[in-house]
């Protein structure tokens, strides 16, 4: 069996260690954990790799956030998979920094990387893990918050939260959706 997990995020050095990267960076962490390596391929940074007989192909897309439903879109087509075996990773500034969610459906809520998806995908149907990165911003600085580093405390913090992210996706790759939420969502 396949399953597609996408870490959202923005291409580039200037946005590598930003808040609105906790996918890409939970990503790269599972690869390094399984001892891959990303290729550039199309619309993505891909790797993939095998766990309990399952096929887990995990995508970084290179497309920039606001058109993270172009690589997804591409990479379900290209690997045939299909959308109840999706999982997006994705930050939430609705939850407390380091709180995680999994979702087997939801709205994008003013996620512009989530709306691509949708679009794209024909809708809001797809699983999501959320990872929070919280909401320390005045208003109409939200914007400059998810672009902006995370600060010391959070960064030392990061390594245990992307971990608990990683038994997630893998849960969700071997038990399912629901029993992966009953065990880790709080």
């Amino acid at each position: 069996m396949k399953y597609l997990i996408a870490g959202l995020g923005n291409i580039g050095s200037e946005y590598e260690l930003t808040r609105h990267n906790i996918g890409f960076l939970t990503l790269d962490r599972l690869a390094d954990k399984e001892g891959l390596t990303f290729e550039h391929s199309r619309h993505a940074n891909v790797a993939d790799f095998k766990h309990k007989g399952r096929q887990i192909h995990l995508i970084k897309p290179t497309t920039y956030m606001n058109l993270s439903g172009k690589a997804v879109s591409f990479w379900m087509q290209e690997l045939k998979v299909p959308k109840e075996r999706l999982l997006v990773v994705v930050d939430d500034i609705a939850l407390p920094f380091g709180k995680l969610r999994m979702r087997a459906k939801g709205s994008a809520a003013g996620h512009n990387g989530l709306k691509n998806i949708e679009q794209l995908t024909g809708g809001a149907d797809y699983s999501r893990l959320k990872m929070g990165i919280g909401n320390d911003f005045h208003q109409g600085q939200q914007v400059d918050y998810v672009l902006s580093n995370f600060n010391q405390g959070e960064f030392d913090e990061l390594p245990f939260i992307m971990d608990k992210a990683i038994d997630m996706i893998l849960g969700f790759c071997t038990i399912g959706i629901t029993r992966t939420m009953n065990q880790f969502n709080d």
